[in-house]
Parts: C-alpha cells; sequence; structure tokens
C-alpha cells in the first residue's frame, strides 16, 4: 500500500490544525456579539457608601440603562481592597465580572509584595472612570493659614504635628509621605479606620491636618471648624479658584489624584473589553451622572483601556520609587 506523500501528508496536517482552531479563534468575537446577554458583575472591593462604592454605582446604573442589561454591585470587602481585585482577577473571563478600583490600589501594589495577583499582568483597564483631587486640611485653630506657613512650623516644631490617614499604605498616607519627602519636614502618622475616621480624629484635635476629600470636609468648612490651605490637583480648579495648589504653595511637582476606574480579567476578549469601555464612556457624559459624580467632588474622565492600563503601571512605578528614595517601611 503507498503512503502519502510527505506534501500531502503537511497540507491535511495544517487543514485539521486550522478546523480545530477556528473555533478558538471565532468564540471571542462571538462573545462580543451577543454581549451583553446576561447581568454583570461590579465587585467594589469596599464598604458601600464609600467613594468607589457610590462612583460605581453611579456609573452601573447608567449602563444598565444603556444596555438594557442590569449591571449588579457587589461589595466584596477586605485586605484594603484587595480581596474584591483578586476575586477579579481568577473569574471566568467572559466580561461579565468587573471591578472598580482606586489609586489606593496602585499604592497597595507598590507595597505588598504578597497580594495573591498582579494588578498590571492579571488585570486590565476598562477604562478610568474619575479623578479626583484631595484638599490640605487643618482645624480652624490651627495658625497655618497657607501651606508655607505650615511648612514653616513644621520645620520649627519637628515632629510635633500628627497627620490624618485612613490606614498605613493607604493613598491618605502616602500622599503625606510624598509631601514630607518633598519638604523635608517630620511629621507624625495617626492611621484611622477608613477616611470618615481620620477627618473625625482631626475634628476632635487628635491630630492637626489631613488630605481629604471636599465632600467630606465641606460640611465642616461652612460650620468654621476646619480650614482649607490647598488642594493636591496640578492645577487650581474652576469649582473652587480661590484655593492654590500644593505645588504653587512651595512644593513644585506635588500632585496626588484619587482616581476610580474600572479593570476586569487580563484574559477577557479584547472585543468585550471595547463593548465595555464604550458603555462606560456614554455613561460617563450623561449630564445626570456629571452632576452626581461632581457632588462628590469627583469629575469624570473616561480613557482608552490601554491608557488606563498605562496609568495603572505609572502610578505603582511612582509610589514604588518613593518608597526606594525615602526608606520607607510599612511593617
Amino acid at each position: 500500500m503507498s503512503r502519502p506523500h510527505p506534501v500531502l501528508r503537511i497540507t491535511a496536517a495544517a487543514c485539521m490544525a486550522a478546523w480545530i482552531t477556528q473555533p478558538l479563534f471565532a468564540a471571542p468575537a462571538d462573545a462580543a456579539k451577543d454581549y451583553p446577554r446576561k447581568p454583570i458583575r461590579l465587585i467594589a472591593p469596599f464598604v458601600a457608601g464609600a467613594g468607589s462604592d457610590t462612583t460605581a454605582r453611579t456609573i452601573a446604573l447608567k449602563v444598565s440603562e444603556h444596555w438594557g442589561q442590569q449591571v449588579v454591585v457587589d461589595n466584596r470587602t477586605g485586605a484594603a481592597g484587595a480581596i474584591g481585585v483578586d476575586i477579579t482577577a481568577q473569574a471566568i473571563p467572559d466580561g461579565y465580572t468587573i471591578c472598580v478600583i482606586s489609586a489606593s490600589h496602585a499604592v497597595l501594589s507598590a507595597t505588598n509584595t504578597t497580594l495573591p495577583y498582579d494588578l498590571t499582568r492579571d488585570l486590565q483597564g476598562i477604562t478610568q472612570a474619575t479623578s479626583l483631587f484631595y484638599v490640605l486640611t487643618v482645624p480652624a485653630s490651627s495658625s497655618a493659614k497657607s501651606v508655607k506657613e505650615f511648612i514653616a512650623y513644621a520645620r520649627a516644631n519637628p515632629g510635633k504635628l500628627n497627620f490624618a490617614s485612613s490606614g498605613v499604605g493607604s493613598l491618605q498616607h502616602f500622599s503625606w509621605e510624598l509631601f514630607k519627602h518633598m519638604t523635608g519636614v517630620q511629621l507624625t502618622h495617626v492611621p484611622y479606620k477608613g477616611a470618615a475616621g481620620s477627618l473625625v480624629g482631626m475634628l476632635a484635635g487628635e491630630v492637626q491636618a489631613g488630605f481629604f476629600s471636599m465632600f467630606g470636609v465641606r460640611p465642616h468648612l461652612t460650620s468654621g471648624r476646619v480650614r482649607v490651605l490647598a488642594i493636591t490637583a496640578s492645577k487650581r480648579s474652576p469649582l473652587l479658584p480661590e484655593y492654590p495648589t500644593v505645588a504653587e504653595e512651595g512644593v513644585p511637582g506635588y500632585e496626588i489624584d484619587q482616581w476610580y476606574g474600572f479593570v476586569t480579567s487580563a484574559k477577557v476578549p479584547h472585543a468585550i473589553v471595547a463593548k465595555l469601555n464604550a458603555a462606560m464612556a456614554v455613561a460617563l457624559k450623561a449630564p445626570e451622572v456629571v452632576q452626581r459624580l461632581g457632588a462628590d467632588g469627583s469629575t469624570p474622565v473616561g480613557s482608552s483601556p490601554e491608557q488606563f492600563s498605562a496609568h495603572v503601571k505609572s502610578e505603582i512605578a511612582r509610589w514604588r520609587k518613593l518608597v526606594k528614595d525615602a526608606g520607607l517601611s510599612l511593617k
């Protein structure tokens, strides 16, 4: 019995391989074509009522309306937000599990070497949702009327001023570590359980300064209990033009952005991620969404998946550099 010619065998094998692999290449396109065909799970890794939770619910509602398919917010708290992100990284990569993250997750990735996931390898960006600056706030009784006066007092009284944060390794904490590193002042860290607790601590006189959101500070600013010295944005806010930036107050280059954004498993097909991005872009431009997020002090952003993934990488690199340059230890 004659054997098939080698060329025929190779051609037949190639055809068989193409037939076998065709569904693998077709599957992502087919999945994206019908997406979404069921409710989407949006994990919020912090407690209900937190900034990330509010942002997630505001955008989820609009995306649900846009698609006619429910986006369900699922609060999975713990481990400084790592639990929710890990659930997302390990979920079936079909685009039906996504997660809202914040700038604090970049700090966490930069400082914690035991995380069960790699934020830049196991997850991919969908879009940056918002940008939010902090306000450098002191009690109304403080002698400091400006950032320059605050720095001068801190230099004259090393270690005597306490600053509040929402916890060790939080963005609030590292905002102060960056401030200390750039100004050379010595301040004492007093961590609290959450941003609300840190503000209460300042109102109670336990600390003499803090970086907070304007949303949280505004009621106490109106009542005259606190004083805002500056904002952490790169330039003055059109909404608060009377407040200078920390950078223009003598700390050139200082900037902190408490951003929020959405991620999903790195294995989710690009076509599905593109659909999620497009739907969120529509939501972020909706007047009612802009107004609701603005009430919390946030400005809608909207970016491509590639832009947001690159932003997360740059943020992690920034905080790792601070840890190294300032010789920080979180133990």
